[in-house]
Order: structure tokens, then C-alpha cells, then sequence
């Protein structure tokens, strides 16, 4: 396919995007609107969510099935350990070895809804050992990393020690939680470096589309809003446009900060909306 590349594409930086799998003929419509408009800033790849709390695993699979064979898009299916047995795990990587999947995301994730047992992985590293035990090479894993520290973690050393067993087990790169400071992730990056951790480490970048659900997701997640942001975005009140002009300044100018530091990529969480990752796309 010939396609306009992004201006981050097109500097050695290049994009991905996350999406969520959807469960409605109408969520389905959203979202092949969402990856037509941003399929032309030629994504290095894009991953598809587990669904909230494991809930939703088969409509992962359609989904990367979909994004493979109606898009053309290369997929990647992020993979959870929480709740799943071996065998349920290894059953998903047959099936997306045989939908030609090349990429998976390995996450903890969290304990499927009305399940009281967390399965037979308890981190992502047990995750990441048994995908290499089972399929050797055959998959490029990325899997997460907290540039503020996991919003569980005892404290920021113990948080780079898990994740350096991540990448010992066998991860190839890591994608991080979103973050509006650009010098928290250079520190990450910095203290795993010092600590031999040599994978590249993308940025995830999420857009601003409306502040209530950012804060709730923020809570959530523990990703920090920082202050003079927050203030900003709510003295706009209910202004939308204003809202929308306004952060994708800011989080282009986030973009273009750690591009220029070195940053390998960029990962744009999209909630299946194109509007707000397009806006800071075009402002790159």
C-alpha cells in the first residue's frame, strides 16, 4: 500500500497505535472508521487490547483477525496472564500463530471478572518464559514498563528490578504507560541502561480527548496529570474545541521532545478514536 507517512514515521521514529476490541456491529463499524483514518500514517504496527479484565478475549482474536486480513495491518494481540491456564495460553499463541501474528504484547493484566484465581502465571516475566519454552523466536514481545513507577510497586527500585526480569526472560522491547513528562522517561531509561537493560523502550502517548476521562483513567493507572495541566484543561470548562486545540499543542510538543531525546517510537493509545491522535499527527 503506498501511503503518506506521518511526520514521526518519516524521521526514524515510527508510530503504532493501540485499540480495543470491540463487541457491537457498531463498534466494529467505529473502529474500521478509526483504522482507515489513521491506516495512512503507516503504523509499524498496531496491538489490540485483552479486553478489560480478560472479558472480552474472543473478540481479541476476531479483532486481530480483522486488522490482518481487512486492513492489512501487522497485529499484535496483547496477551494476559492473569486468570489463564497454560494450556488456555498456549491455545491462544496456536491461534495466532496461525493467523500469521508476528508481534505479541505480554502483560500481567488484571484478574478476569468473577474469577478467584489468578491462573497458573503470576507476572509477566512467568508469561514471557513460557511464550519463548513454547514458541522459541518465533514472537517479537514487548510488554509494559512504569516510567512514575507501577501504581503497585513497593517502591522504584524494586519496579526496574521486575521489570529487568521482563526482558530476562525473553522480551524484546517494552511500551510504556502514558506520562505527560517527558524527563521521567528519560531517567527510566537511564536507570535501566545503567543497569543493562539495552531494549528499546517506546513512549505510549495518550491524547486528550476529555479530561474527566483522562483523570479517571489516571487514577486508575497511575499516571500522573501533571498539575499545571490539569488546571489548565479545567479552566476550558466545557469547551471542547478549545480542550481539543489545546492538548494536542501539549502533547505534540511532549512527541517532539522525546523524539529529539531519542526515543525509539511512539505508541499512541487511541480508544479507538482517530480525531485526537490525527490532531497531534498533523501538528508533528
Amino acid at each position: 500500500m503506498t501511503a503518506h507517512r506521518s511526520p514521526l514515521s518519516a524521521h526514524g521514529a515510527p508510530v503504532s497505535f493501540e485499540f480495543f476490541p470491540p463487541k457491537t456491529d457498531e463498534q466494529r463499524e467505529a473502529l474500521d472508521r478509526t483504522v482507515r483514518l489513521l491506516k495512512p500514517a503507516s503504523p509499524e504496527y498496531v496491538s489490540m487490547t485483552f479486553g478489560a479484565g480478560g472479558s472480552t478475549l474472543s473478540h481479541t482474536v476476531d479483532a486481530v483477525r480483522s486488522l490482518r486480513s481487512k486492513h492489512a495491518l501487522d497485529a499484535a494481540p496483547h496477551l494476559s496472564c492473569m486468570g489463564g491456564s497454560r494450556a488456555e495460553v498456549r491455545s491462544l499463541i496456536e491461534d495466532y500463530k496461525s493467523l500469521g501474528v508476528t508481534r505479541i504484547v505480554a502483560l500481567r493484566g488484571d484478574l478476569p471478572s468473577g474469577m478467584a484465581s489468578i491462573g497458573d502465571f503470576r507476572y509477566a516475566s512467568d508469561l514471557v518464559a513460557f511464550i519463548r519454552e513454547e514458541t522459541g523466536d518465533r514472537f517479537r514481545i514487548e510488554v509494559a514498563c512504569y516510567p512514575e513507577v507501577h501504581p503497585q510497586a513497593n517502591d522504584a527500585l524494586a519496579d526496574l528490578a521486575n521489570f529487568k526480569r521482563k526482558i530476562e526472560a525473553g522480551a524484546n522491547g517494552a511500551i510504556t504507560q502514558y506520562f505527560y513528562n517527558a524527563d521521567g522517561y528519560f531517567r527510566f531509561v537511564d536507570a535501566i541502561r545503567k543497569m543493562g537493560v539495552d531494549v528499546p523502550v517506546v513512549p505510549g502517548i495518550m491524547p486528550i480527548a476529555n479530561f474527566s476521562q483522562l483523570r479517571r483513567f489516571s487514577d486508575m493507572c497511575g499516571a500522573e496529570i501533571p498539575r499545571w495541566l490539569a488546571k489548565r484543561l479545567t479552566a476550558f470548562g466545557d469547551d471542547a474545541s478549545s480542550i481539543r486545540d489545546f492538548s494536542a499543542d501539549v502533547v505534540a510538543d511532549l512527541c517532539r521532545r522525546l523524539v529529539e531525546g531519542g526515543a525509539p517510537g511512539m505508541h499512541f493509545y487511541t480508544l479507538n478514536r482517530a480525531r485526537p491522535t490525527m490532531a497531534v499527527l498533523e501538528r508533528l
